[in-house]
């Protein structure tokens, strides 16, 4: 998938097609984080994309201040619209954890949302979230969502049945155009949910909880180890 022009503008609209209680999932990440951090804090957000998870995060508290990171011009050019609203100070950075920061610099929390599943090598997956670690202070809260689960398993086989009756029944796509959709997702790197715990435990992180769940997605909830 490439964030490009053509398909960046469509985002806002597939991707509650895609994920029906996405709105949901920001607003239980925002209430984690407004329990975890105080009135000022920074949080870096991994794969801003178009700017919903700043929106959201931003909303009740006006002292936070954000760095977004999105390897997608066409991305970081509709965030950088929505996010001037804000009375926040936000920053957007083209690039990846691997590429784009300071290696001193520090944040009292991340998010790494929809990311995960478009890095395709467990070694890329684990060097991203050690990265994300490295540049959390400790203790910090971190909130991962990702598409889950066993390709071919029964369980992940009828989440797809699923996923492709929403989209037949709330969209007027074909069962052709859908076919071909499908075969993008299934091209996405899948992990088992005990696998992304294990990954989170090697980047650095702790105390992982499963916060959310729908067909093909799932969110974790943990903290930087000390």
């Amino acid at each position: 998938m490439q964030f490009d022009h053509t398909l960046a503008p469509e985002y806002e609209k597939g991707i509650r097609r895609t994920l029906p209680s996405y709105d949901a999932m920001l607003r239980l990440a925002q209430s984690f984080y407004q329990a975890a951090l105080p009135e000022k804090a920074t949080l870096l957000i991994v794969g801003s994309g178009s700017g919903n998870e700043i929106l959201q995060f931003a909303e009740n508290r006006s002292h936070w201040t954000f760095v977004g990171l999105d390897p997608a011009e066409a991305m970081l050019e509709i965030a950088q619209q929505r996010v001037s609203t804000l009375p926040n100070a936000v920053s957007l950075l083209k690039g990846t954890m691997l590429d784009s920061l300071l290696p001193d610099e520090k944040f009292d929390a991340a998010s790494c949302i929809l990311v995960l599943h478009f890095i395709h090598t467990y070694e890329e997956k684990l060097a991203t979230l050690q990265a994300i670690a490295a540049h959390l202070k400790p203790d910090a809260p971190f909130v991962i969502v990702s598409k889950y689960g066993q390709l071919h398993s029964e369980e992940t086989e009828l989440q797809f049945d699923l996923w492709r009756a929403y989209w037949q029944q709330h969209t007027r796509l074909s069962k052709e155009e859908i076919a071909t959709m499908e075969n993008t997702v299934r091209s996405l790197s899948f992990m088992p949910e005990q696998d992304i715990v294990a990954l989170l435990s090697q980047a650095g992180f702790t105390q992982p909880a499963r916060f959310f769940a729908t067909t093909l997605f799932g969110g974790w909830l943990c903290y930087k180890k000390r």
